[in-house]
């Protein structure tokens, strides 16, 4: 149980991680990332899904760090067409302590109007240096 949770958590920060360069192309999945920097940091990146001709929002995330330049916050927004806005997703957020990192995963929840804590998806691993 506890290699399924980690893997999860490793795929799911993989996901948040990507990007390199500010913008390219995925031609299996038709998505098109835009990452935004601040002092050589990316900050965000929007996801674009193409349709046809026509690119559509799909995903945002946002990301915090801290005074070490370590990431302690990742955030996922997804596109609300109807609405058209970007809706709270998921958060994950990560604590430092001593070499080791605690990565916890919280899920909005629309009728709290608050993230709430998926105590499964909560690992505890060392940190890569």
């Amino acid at each position: 149980m506890k290699a399924k949770v980690f893997f999860k958590s490793c795929i799911l920060s993989s996901l948040l991680l990507m990007g390199g360069t500010n913008l390219f192309a995925n031609s299996e999945n038709n998505l098109i990332y835009n990452s935004e920097e601040v002092n050589g940091v990316m900050v965000g990146e929007t996801v674009y899904k193409m349709d046809g001709g026509t690119l559509s929002n799909y995903m945002q995330y946002n990301y915090k760090y801290d005074d070490q330049q370590r990431k302690v916050e990742s955030e996922a927004l997804k596109w609300n067409a109807t609405r058209g806005e970007w809706t709270k997703d998921m958060c994950i957020r990560y604590a430092y302590e001593g070499n080791m990192v605690t990565t916890t995963y919280y899920k909005w929840n629309n009728r709290k109007g608050t993230y709430v804590l998926v105590p499964e998806m909560t690992v505890t691993m060392e940190a890569s240096k």
